[in-house]
């Protein structure tokens, strides 16, 4: 049963004049949308998973988006998925993004990640250089129905579980959890004013001392080391890991091929024609920041670029690293630029992206983020290929953390699970209609129910997918790298 998405759940759009229209219900109005959404989608139906001979084949997706990809490192991606279930998953957003369309929409959209699966959260340095708690991925960001970024990030937890041993009773707690900590994080959002939800953030601090109290002390010994070391992460430090001196001067090092430097990858003849484009690239990138933050980075220059492979599900799309000095040789900032392609979500939402893919993904992390990073921007440029690709730019590391949910328990996966629902359930109450949202899933656990089920169904969908990846090597349909 579905019902059709709509552009925002804030906006409409005047067929006469085709002019955007804000409209301000009142609450009960907005409380009444969510309820008649129940009517039109039970919230029990998010249990269902739609699976048969038409669902497609899963490797044939994958394949589809290694053509758009540098092919020399397609094979590190499927190295780095087949390391487990879990970290298949991570790399096949797509995969899941074709599943949820086959799925009920409560036809109640907002700004969505697109791949909120726990590994997409963690720790990171505001502006104002506190530690906070975000979301910290938004490569697949884009409009659509809440209840996909919550499967997604159900589903994470429910195969998390499976991959640390846990029994189905302690799976099924950790799953809930997230879902009920997006339930009832929304209810408290639904109940606040509009500044008051956009003020709000995680603070790390108070999060530990939470940890503490809920699941214990080792838990917390743990979390305390890895943001002490988060706070160690930032451009000094990637500055004595990655340059050495070089006739005098910094250079990047090179390590193939997970890091290598422009002078590495391209011909002499070529490597000026590069270094301008990106130059010219940098110039366009600098146009899309506010105007103190430009102003800042004017003072920098770029000394030196490499192309380096990151994450699972985005190695082999273009990323290059940037290092940058300003007003000595003990001032280095170090950028990355990471190519946006379309959202996996572009082809089963029912919107296509009319804009430059960089500055969707930069649009969406603000809108979604309490703080984001002060040289967040965007820019397309043409490559040697005459190819145009789109860029985002962020800092290479600034204090960045993530969870180490490999060496968690059961209640430490059930806390940082409840944790991340909420972290999710805030973001989207800055772009969504928190109210109906709220009062769509109510206070019982109808809806929890629903999405715990979900998550165990597309546990067992997603090591039927690993599978048909390892059979696909097997077959010697695909080149599969390991160890990188």
């Amino acid at each position: 049963m579905q019902v059709e998405p709509y552009t925002s759940p804030m906006t409409t759009t005047a067929p006469a004049t085709g002019r955007v229209v804000v409209p301000h219900l009142t609450v009960a109005e907005r409380e009444a949308r969510g309820k008649a959404a129940r009517r039109e989608v039970p919230r029990s139906s998010h249990a269902m998973l739609a699976d048969g001979p038409a669902r497609p084949d899963p490797v044939a997706l994958l394949e589809s988006q290694a053509a758009s990809r540098v092919a020399e490192l397609v094979p590190i991606r499927y190295g780095r998925m087949m390391v487990s279930p879990f970290t298949f998953f991570r790399g096949a957003a797509l995969l899941m993004a074709a599943d949820l369309a086959g799925t009920p929409r409560s036809g109640m959209n907002v700004q969505l990640c697109g791949d909120a699966h726990l590994m997409n959260f963690g720790a990171f340095g505001s502006p104002e250089r506190r530690m906070v708690f975000d979301i910290n991925d938004f490569d697949e960001t884009a409009p659509g129905p809440f209840e996909w970024d919550v499967k997604r990030l159900a589903a994470s937890v429910a195969i998390a579980g499976r991959d640390n041993g846990f029994g189905t009773k302690d799976r099924t707690r950790a799953v809930r959890a997230s879902v009920e900590g997006y339930r009832t994080a929304m209810t408290e959002l639904a109940s606040m004013t509009n500044l008051e939800v956009w003020y709000s953030a995680i603070d790390v601090d108070a999060w530990m001392a939470q940890l503490g109290a809920d699941v214990g002390g080792k838990a917390v010994k743990r979390a305390e080391a890895q943001v002490s070391k988060a706070r160690t992460r930032d451009s000094h430090q990637a500055y004595g890991k990655l340059t050495h001196l070089v006739d005098g001067q910094p250079r990047i090092i090179s390590d193939p091929p997970l890091i290598e430097p422009v002078s590495d990858l391209f011909d002499p003849d070529q490597q000026d024609q590069v270094l301008e484009a990106i130059h010219e690239m940098f110039v366009r990138y600098r146009g899309s920041l506010q105007s103190d933050r430009r102003h800042l980075l004017e003072d920098f220059r770029i000394v030196d670029v490499a192309r380096k492979v990151v994450g699972v599900g985005s190695v082999g799309t273009r990323a290059w690293i940037v290092l940058l000095l300003g007003r000595d040789g003990n001032d280095p900032l170090f950028l990355q630029a990471k190519e946006a392609q379309a959202s996996v979500l572009s082809a089963y939402t029912g919107r296509r992206n009319r804009t430059s893919n960089g500055k969707r993904v930069v649009s969406g992390q603000h809108l979604m983020q309490a703080a984001s990073d002060i040289f967040l921007g965007w820019t397309s440029v043409v490559g040697t290929d005459d190819v145009k690709r789109d860029y985002y730019f962020r800092q290479l590391r600034d204090w960045k953390g993530s969870a180490d949910v490999e060496a968690m328990n059961p209640n430490a996966l059930a806390f940082y699970a409840r944790t991340c629902g909420r972290t999710l359930a805030r973001a989207h109450a800055r772009s969504g209609d928190r109210v109906a949202i709220a009062s769509y899933l109510g206070s019982g656990s109808v809806f929890d129910d629903a999405v715990a089920a979900f998550a165990e169904l597309y546990a067992d969908q997603n090591e039927r997918d690993y599978e048909a990846l390892a059979a696909a090597e097997t077959q010697g349909r695909i080149e599969v790298r390991r160890g990188l």
